[in-house]
């Protein structure tokens, strides 16, 4: 029972950084920590799809003749660690955006609480 936590244990910490990153986006009023949080979340994804797509003592998709035979259980599927880092570029992309947008959010209201831009805005 014990082996299945520990052979597990990379799920466990995923679900962990998807749930902080959840709470900080939903439950934050402050628009800088629910930018945190999207990041935390995005992370977890990220991982999640590299942590899935790993297999132990697997190689690269490069065709070795010393392996002999082709076996696809002695290799590993890159595809999804090439769209993560896809989803890794996008994420930068989209963090810097809502960085240039709260520093403007932030010389209009002088503020990045989401309840008092809310009343500012009435």
């Amino acid at each position: 029972m014990t082996d299945y936590f520990i052979g597990h244990a990379a799920y466990y910490f995923i679900i962990t950084l998807l749930l902080i990153g959840l709470w900080g986006m939903l439950f934050k009023k402050n628009y800088l920590k629910k930018l945190i949080g999207m990041n935390i979340l995005q992370s977890s994804i990220i991982l999640f799809y590299v942590v899935s797509a790993s297999k132990y003592n697997a190689t690269v998709p490069v065709l070795d003749p010393k392996l002999g035979e082709i076996n696809p259980s002695q290799y590993i599927n890159p595809l999804p660690h090439t769209l993560m880092l896809t989803a890794i570029v996008v994420s930068v992309a989209t963090t810097g955006v809502a960085l240039a947008l709260l520093i403007v959010i932030y010389k209009r209201f002088n503020t990045l609480d989401e309840n008092e831009i809310l009343e500012k805005m009435k």
